[in-house]
Order: C-alpha cells, then structure tokens, then sequence
C-alpha cells in the first residue's frame, strides 16, 4: 500500500523518538463550561506555549522548543472520526477512511486491521533495524481477554503484535520495563487487584517514560482515559487528567534531550474538549512537536492526520 511518494531521510542515526498519544483531544473552544483545557491547571505545557492554553485559537504556535498544529482528523469522509480507523491512519499515513467509505471504531474491524501490517510505523521501524515499543504495561486480564476472544486488539497493539514486537505485561510493569497506563499506577492498585504494584507521583512518571523512551529508537505511549471522560461529560476527572498529565510532561521534560530527540504529542478524534457532548467531535486534534527546530520544521507541512506517519517515517528514516 505505498503511496508512491519519495521522501529525502532527516534522520539522525542516534535519535529517539517518543509518540504520545492522548486518546479523544481535540482542540477546543474558549469556553470554561465545556472545555477542561481552560480550568486544568497546566503551568509545565502553558509555559511552553508562551501562556496560552491548549485550545484552537493558540494553534499555530511556534516556540523556542515547541510547536503547535491544529490537524484535522476528519479526512473528508462524513460521519464522526473514529478511534480504529484514526489510529490507524495515525500508524499508516493511509487514508483509510476515504479507501473504506467511512469512519470506525472503536476496536478494528477485518477491514481495518488487514491495513495494520508491513505498512505500520512499527513494522517500519523493525524491518529498519531499529528498535520499537509500546510503553504500557497490560495486566493479565487484559491477555485473557484476548486469549479467549471475549476481547479484541485495539488498533494500536494489533500494529505492534503484528509488527513481531511483543506487548509488556505486568511482570515487566513491576520490573521497570514499562509504564501503567495511567502514568502514576493508581489504577493498578485501586481497579486490578495489585495492592503492592509501583507507585509514581507525576513528575516520577514522566522521568521513568523518558527513561524508557531512550532504550528504544521509535516508541509509543497510549493514554485512553482521555476519551472516556469524554464520554461520560466527567469534568472534575479531565480537569485531574490533565493536571496529571502536565506533571508527567514536567518530568519527561527534564529526562529528555530536546536539542537530539523527539516528542510527538497527538490524538485520534476530538472528545475531551467538548464536554457538551457523549460523543466524539469533528474538531481538529493538536499536534505537539518537542524538540529542535530543523526536526519540528519537518511537520512544517502537516494539516491533516494522514500525514503524521510520514513526517515520522522520514525523520527516522524508515521508509
């Protein structure tokens, strides 16, 4: 499924690049009511972006060591953005969307998953030789879950197994192989039963991904609770996500090498902007690029989600 197009390689032989994706944030309005983004207290990330907040009308954004884009993810296919066919795309640079006729999520069906193959960012990354992973620690109900078929891939650890590339379990979440997905491992030991599971304030998160990230050439990091406070209208709990978060990126920051490596911050489809509504939204999805410029400059062209894969793929070289 190439798309025929050639790209020149940027890529520096020694650079990391982390892939953080927030499920369901678009950017939204200037409106309190509905938009946690304008009450979270976010002092790390605001900074960043020059004191603005992270709503529409702060994109396009360029700081000393931060960009902000606004991306649409609707690819011009009607219907509501979906969290399989946009993380998909996401993966592939393949307008999946517009190929199949419409949007779908939110685990992939066969149509969607025959596209999370040889074409994935992961694959991409391990057929160059280089080093892939995905972050998050999976318990063991989730692999028994999929074991017995009562539970399916979502699009992004279906693109990493078929990739060859194994998933981290909870043994390597208590060796300090990988992350909880809820960066601080609360829900561990509140939700699945592991009372003496690691335990991290924020800002020990974020330096334990950025720990994590440099072992790896191309990896990836998926927060899903975004979305489903969205989904259940939860301000009080977005607004805690978000505080969270931007402790997290206080420590990841500090652990991190701009002026040599990447951070790349995006979404699927919007949700938690508009609280307004259950359901996802056409809103444009934020694009966040830490690092230097002359690597940032390499999205300098990118408005639409199909085109993130291949800004990534021509940064590390792994066409």
């Amino acid at each position: 499924m190439a798309d025929g197009r050639q790209y020149l390689t940027l890529s520096t032989p020694s650079m990391k690049l982390l892939f953080l994706f927030l499920d369901g944030i678009g950017l939204g309005a200037d409106n309190p009511e509905t938009n946690p983004f304008i009450s979270a207290n976010m002092p790390t990330l605001e900074a960043l972006l020059g004191g603005k907040k992270m709503i529409a009308s702060s994109a396009p954004f360029e700081g000393e060591s931060l960009s902000l884009r606004s991306v649409d993810p609707n690819l011009g296919v009607k219907g509501l953005p979906q969290s399989a066919t946009g993380q998909a795309v996401l993966l592939t640079g393949i307008n999946i969307p517009a190929e199949l006729g419409y949007h779908y999520g939110p685990k992939p069906n066969p149509e969607v998953a025959r596209y999370l193959n040889e074409t994935t960012l992961f694959s991409k990354t391990v057929n160059a030789g280089k080093k892939a992973a995905l972050l998050n620690a999976y318990p063991p109900r989730y692999f028994d879950g999929i074991d017995s078929g009562k539970r399916l891939y979502s699009s992004i650890p279906l693109a990493l197994t078929n990739a060859g590339v194994s998933l981290f379990t909870h043994e390597d979440y208590f060796n300090g192989l990988a992350l909880s997905a809820d960066f601080t491992g609360e829900g561990w030991r509140e939700f699945l039963g592991f009372p003496d599971s690691p335990l991290f304030s924020p800002r020990e998160a974020g330096e334990t991904l950025a720990s994590l990230a440099a072992r790896y050439d191309f990896s990836f990091f998926e927060y899903w609770a975004s979305d489903y406070a969205g989904h259940k209208q939860d301000m009080g709990w977005a607004i805690r996500q978000l505080e969270t978060f931007d402790g997290v990126l206080e420590g990841l920051l500090a652990g991190w090498d701009l002026e040599k490596d990447f951070i790349l911050l995006t979404s699927d489809h919007g949700n938690m902007e508009d609280l307004g509504t259950r359901k996802h939204t056409a809103a444009p999805v934020p694009l966040l690029l830490f690092g230097n410029k002359a690597n940032r400059d390499a999205f300098a062209n990118v408005s639409e989600l199909t085109e993130i894969a291949p800004a990534i793929s021509n940064l590390l070289g792994i066409h």
